[in-house]
């Protein structure tokens, strides 16, 4: 299986972080990249893609949504190039803005009806191959000499030859917020990093009581795996977000992927679609959706750049 087209949801109406997202879009909101330039948090994900091989990107716009990003990834004006006239690094990041236009395609979502319905948007897209599925809010870093971690997503995903769930240590008193997954790990040994790790069970959200049948062995006391983030889909997941909608299959008035992820782990077990595995990265998720994370976003990728010391 080779893993060459990502799809980067930004449907989302960013009311956490409003007022400001009255005037830009969540995923326009600017961090200061660890090279110390400007960036949309959009872009330092598009970089990441490419980083790591991938060759197509899609993005899933709300209804009328793409004009912002597409004003973004485009060519300089003449008039442009005048106003950036002896600036040599200006005319380098504009000409990569250009080359990533061109890699770059959009599709709407017709209405808000969920994570799984904003996924199920670019089915056409996807074409029948594998995807990297993307937040567009989401950034990621790792440490010194560590391969990005799309990369190590997308090379856990081909090594088993099926999906791959990214996770991460998620403490017992997070569990309500996110999803959890229990994977098979033989008893006495501890999860490797980077590793596609067959999954047993996932959950949305699950409560106190019921997580604890979600644990994972090999975690330390009131830990779970949780996810992280990235995920790397075969064409299946597709067919089961689309059984969700066929039979309007809901979860809080919405169509959510994590119920998509449930159909393809059926799937998987009856071996109709590929394995289904969860891979803890060896990288750290920054969520730039919420001010408090925002904000810790960019004193991480201040603390990181060559600002530090200014």
């Amino acid at each position: 299986m080779r893993v060459r087209k990502a799809v980067i949801t930004a449907a989302g109406r960013g009311t956490r972080m409003f007022p400001a997202t009255r005037a830009i879009q969540k995923e326009m909101l600017p961090i200061i990249d660890q090279d110390g330039l400007v960036k949309p948090t959009i872009q330092m994900i598009v970089e990441e893609c490419l980083a790591s091989g991938i060759e197509e990107i899609c993005i899933v716009v709300e209804r009328g949504g793409g004009a912002a990003f597409r004003d973004h990834f485009r060519s300089i004006t003449d008039d442009e190039r005048k106003g950036f006239s002896g600036k040599a690094w200006a005319m380098s990041e504009a000409d990569k803005l250009a080359d990533m236009a061109t890699r770059i395609s959009y599709v709407e979502q017709p209405s808000p009806e969920g994570f799984g319905h904003a996924v199920l948007q670019a089915k056409d897209y996807a074409a029948g191959e594998p995807i990297v599925l993307l937040l567009g809010d989401h950034v990621y870093t790792t440490p010194d000499g560590v391969k990005p971690c799309i990369r190590q997503a997308i090379e856990a995903a081909e090594a088993s030859g099926g999906s791959v769930t990214t996770v991460r240590y998620e403490p017992e008193a997070s569990v309500g917020v996110t999803g959890i997954v229990k994977c098979d790990v033989p008893a006495g040994e501890t999860p490797a990093l980077s590793t596609a790790l067959p999954i047993l069970q996932l959950q949305e959200k699950p409560s106190i009581d019921d997580v604890q049948s979600l644990k994972t062995n090999g975690l330390p006391d009131q830990t779970y795996l949780g996810h992280f983030g990235i995920h790397v889909f075969t064409a299946e997941i597709f067919d089961c977000l689309q059984a969700l909608v066929d039979d309007n299959i809901r979860v809080k008035n919405e169509f959510q992927l994590t119920s998509g992820q449930e159909g393809l782990l059926e799937r998987a077990k009856a071996g109709t679609a590929p394995v289904y595995s969860a891979c803890i990265l060896n990288g750290t998720r920054w969520d730039i959706g919420m001010p408090d994370e925002y904000l810790l976003t960019l004193a991480e990728f201040g603390r990181r750049g060559p600002y530090n010391n200014a």
